[in-house]
C-alpha cells in the first residue's frame, strides 16, 4: 500500500466513527482527526512519502513495531503512546482500519462517560464497522 492509499483507507474508516473531526491546527500539511477534542490520529508528508500516526496501547505497540517494519515509533509524539504507519506493500487495509479504530476507543475510553459518542467496550460488537 503506497503513502496514499495508505491515508485514504484510514480516512475512510474516520468517516464511519461517531463524533470524529477533522482540523488543522499546525496548518494544511498536519491532518489532525480528534474525538471530543482529544487527537486520535494525525496525517502528515514526512520527506515526501503521506504516513499516519495513531495512539496505541504500549504493549500493542511494540508487539506492531516488531511485526511491520513500517510501523515505527510516533514522529513527534510520546514514542510510548503513538505509532506512525508508513507506506508498505506489507499492509493490508483491514489492519489500517483496525489501527485507526483502536486509537479512536483509546480516546474514548478516556473521555468521562457523558461525552463519550460510543461506549468503548461494545463499538462494533454487533457485526457493523460504524457503531451507531
Amino acid at each position: 500500500m503506497n503513502g496514499e492509499e495508505l491515508q485514504e483507507c484510514a480516512r475512510a474508516r474516520v468517516d464511519e466513527l461517531p463524533g470524529a473531526v477533522l482540523e488543522y491546527p499546525f496548518g494544511p500539511e498536519w491532518e489532525v482527526y480528534k474525538v471530543r477534542d482529544k487527537v486520535f490520529m494525525l496525517m502528515m508528508d514526512v520527506t515526501g512519502d503521506p504516513r499516519v500516526t495513531l495512539k496505541a496501547d504500549p504493549e500493542d505497540s511494540k508487539a506492531l513495531r516488531e511485526q511491520f517494519d513500517a510501523i515505527t515509533p510516533g514522529y513527534h509524539m510520546n514514542k510510548k503512546h503513538w505509532i506512525t504507519v508508513n507506506p508498505s506493500e506489507d499492509l493490508e487495509p483491514e489492519l489500517i482500519e483496525d489501527l485507526v479504530t483502536d486509537s479512536y476507543l483509546l480516546v474514548v475510553a478516556n473521555l468521562p462517560r457523558a461525552k463519550r459518542p460510543v461506549d468503548p467496550a461494545t463499538f462494533g460488537q454487533d457485526g457493523r464497522r460504524g457503531g451507531d
